[in-house]
């Protein structure tokens, strides 16, 4: 049986009696039962996945034209249960389970699969650009956690770079997200002028600029300084003034607060700037709906997907490390 296990069968055959009842079982990948949850699916699509009905894998909504010819079920199997970075690159999305797929790779080139106007919600966390920002005014890295994201290099572009890069990637959210789609993402306060006016450039309405309080921040340099105990997020509207807001009549801040990430949370891989995922869900929740399409193009530790767990959302995940996307691949796989 090669890579799976009998234990392994038991358990998905389960996960699709659970999450689809009995009667629904194999006829969850019937064109019926698709066309009608996710009708943006290609009959192409459909047909690539149909060799894993019992792992529903029909459930895709990328272009039949990007993924690799080559790719074929018994690979998406393997791929599934092992999760290499390296083998994830030729899909380009790998299916983690009915609602879950995974991308390895930059988030341009993968996010260039996904069809216009298909999602619902963008809830990203970018690197924030203060790499270079904290080398050049003297802060001392070495006094640093080891795994602090600026020590890590993948936060050191010039600023006129990552302004580029932000245009191009606010370009493709643009194209991606239906109209009135939700884009929430974390971002240093001293950048929020920047990112809003890309942002408009490209057809969202900025809505606001919101906190993120950190109930339990680390105490670092508390005799010389203020506590860093927050984070900001930004809040933008596709090519309309409001979208999904379920406030359920009742006033919701722009100010948040939740504990930082607990050692459950790190099981699987360490991030520098992991979110918790209480966070994440309070996005997901108030900014789509049930069987909506949620994208991290960032995906880091998969917090994100982790908060559309039960929610009967799909989520679409991209990285860039292979380490971080191998990590958030096992967490998401253990988790369903």
């Amino acid at each position: 049986m090669g890579r799976f296990t009998v234990m392994s069968i038991v358990r998905y055959a389960l996960f699709l009696i659970v999450g689809f009842g009995l009667p629904s079982v194999f006829p969850c990948c019937s064109d019926a039962y698709m066309s009608q949850r996710y009708p943006i699916i290609t009959d192409s699509i459909k047909a690539l996945y149909e060799p894993l009905v019992g792992y529903c894998y029909s459930e895709s909504l990328f272009n039949e034209e990007v993924l690799d010819d080559k790719d074929d079920g018994a690979a998406r199997a393997e791929d599934c249960e092992t999760k290499p970075a390296e083998d994830a690159n030729g899909g380009p999305f790998v299916a983690i389970n009915p609602l879950t797929f995974l991308a390895n790779g930059d988030c341009i080139s993968k996010m260039a699969a996904i069809p216009d106007n298909s999602v619902d919600l963008i809830l990203t966390d970018p690197p924030y650009n203060l790499g270079l920002f904290m080398k050049k005014r003297g802060t001392n890295l070495k006094q640093l956690r080891s795994n602090h994201f600026s020590g890590q290099g993948w936060d050191d572009l010039e600023f006129d770079e990552w302004t580029k890069q932000m245009d191009v990637f606010f370009k493709e959210c643009h194209r991606v997200l239906k109209k009135r789609g939700n884009l929430i993402m974390f971002m240093s306060i001293i950048k929020a002028e920047t990112l809003i006016s890309i942002a408009e450039n490209n057809k969202f309405y900025y809505k606001t600029v919101g906190i993120w309080h950190k109930t339990n921040p680390m105490p670092r340099n508390m005799n010389l300084h203020f506590i860093n105990s927050t984070e900001s997020w930004l809040y933008f509207v596709n090519d309309a003034n409001t979208g999904v807001f379920n406030n359920e009549g009742k006033p919701i801040h722009d100010f948040i607060e939740t504990a930082t990430i607990s050692a459950k949370e790190h099981k699987n891989g360490n991030h520098p700037t992991q979110k918790p995922v209480a966070l994440m869900k309070h996005f997901v929740d108030i900014l789509s709906n049930p069987d909506g399409v949620v994208l991290d193009p960032f995906m880091g530790s998969g917090s994100t997907g982790m908060a559309c767990k039960g929610s009967n959302r799909l989520f679409i995940g991209i990285e860039l490390s292979g380490e971080y996307y191998n990590n958030a691949s096992i967490r998401l796989n253990e988790s369903r």
